[in-house]
């Protein structure tokens, strides 16, 4: 089985270095007030990546900090909970008589 996972991602690796090969004509990316890079498109496709594979594990870590918090208040409610359902119940102290509610 290792062989067989070994063997895929050198595949992998051959194709990406071959699209990288034929993907390395200059373009010219343009920006605000007339400012101009030109990089290789691989460079271009790549920078694209990495940015939106960054952006996808920020949203994804704000969204598991939020349900983290979540849990943990959750349990600390449960937590409490617990610890009131085991404690006994005080009602009025053994000689003290109730008054009847006008």
């Amino acid at each position: 089985m290792r062989a067989i996972i070994w063997f895929i991602r050198l595949v992998l690796f051959f194709l990406l270095f071959g699209f990288a090969i034929k993907n390395d004509h200059l373009v010219t990316l343009s920006f605000f007030f007339g400012s101009q890079w030109q990089l290789p498109l691989v460079f271009v496709i790549l920078l694209t990546f990495a940015a939106g594979a960054l952006l996808g594990v920020t949203a994804t870590l704000a969204s598991l900090m939020r349900q983290r918090r979540e849990i943990s208040r959750l349990r600390r409610q449960l937590e409490q909970a617990e610890r009131d359902r085991a404690q006994p119940q005080v009602g009025p102290a053994a000689g003290e008589a109730q008054l009847p509610m006008p």
